[in-house]
């Protein structure tokens, strides 16, 4: 077997991640903003609050492989999948990644509401690709996908939420990508465009060539993963095969 498939795409080596809270309005709505960050656990001192997002994580990963992330909210689930994405940094050990995750955890788009849709387009388009060759296609699939017409020309600020997320779930799902982190709370859209929308993403994750995928869903973990991550309080507590996975987490909250 060539040398080079033997190698991890993804390493984390004895890594941790620290996401510091900074508040200079009132203890009262100080705690309020603890409450809604996301994983880990709380360092709180006089001044200032520190999130333990993930702590001490050592693991490997490996071209194709396709790994569930389990675990109640706050476990770490979502901080992992922006930390393997380069949206997060690490604050201790080392992480190295020989393959661009393209992580569909976004809810919001990166352009001014002022632009248009197509603006939105364009400016994903970009970032991902760094240059505008084969836009034109890339456009005429993500209008068609979305249904969204003429309105497409419009200001974002004008559009529904459920013209937003129509939009913003067609751009996210019209390219195959190498590595694909998601996350299920990711909104697929309003009720009437649900089944075309879940068809979609079902094609969209099996063309991926490796996967992470953060659920609650058992189903939806067993039909696309084969590998499981149990997470909690930062750490992850076990990883095995998905219907271990599975049974230890349960096991771990029940």
């Amino acid at each position: 077997m060539n040398s080079k498939l033997k190698q991890p795409i993804i390493e984390l080596k004895n890594l941790s991640l620290n996401i510091p809270v900074i508040s200079t309005e009132s203890k009262s709505l100080k705690k309020k903003i603890l409450k809604t960050a996301s994983g880990g656990l709380l360092v709180k001192n006089k001044n200032n609050a520190v999130i333990h997002a993930l702590r001490n994580i050592s693991v490997k990963f490996y071209h194709g492989e396709r790994v569930g992330l389990l675990g109640h909210n706050g476990a770490g689930k979502s901080s992992f999948l922006r930390l393997i994405s380069g949206i997060y940094f690490p604050s201790e050990g080392k992480f190295i990644s020989r393959v661009k995750v393209h992580p569909m955890i976004i809810k919001s788009f990166i352009t001014s509401p002022e632009l248009s849709g197509e603006h939105a387009i364009r400016c994903h388009y970009l970032f991902q690709k760094g240059n505008l060759r084969g836009y034109e296609d890339f456009l005429e699939k993500v209008i068609s996908f979305s249904g969204l017409g003429d309105y497409i020309s419009l200001p974002l600020k004008g559009y529904s939420e459920g013209m937003s997320n129509r939009l913003l779930f067609s751009i996210l799902t019209s390219s195959k990508y190498e590595c694909l982190a998601l996350d299920e709370g990711f909104g697929a859209s309003d009720a009437s465009f649900f089944e075309k929308a879940k068809k979609r993403l079902e094609d969209f994750i099996e063309q991926s060539g490796s996967l992470f995928l953060a659920s609650h869903s058992d189903e939806l973990l067993l039909k696309f993963c084969k590998r499981g991550l149990v997470f909690k309080n930062g750490e992850i507590v076990f990883d095995s095969n998905i219907q271990e996975a599975i049974e230890k987490y349960h096991e771990l909250h029940n």
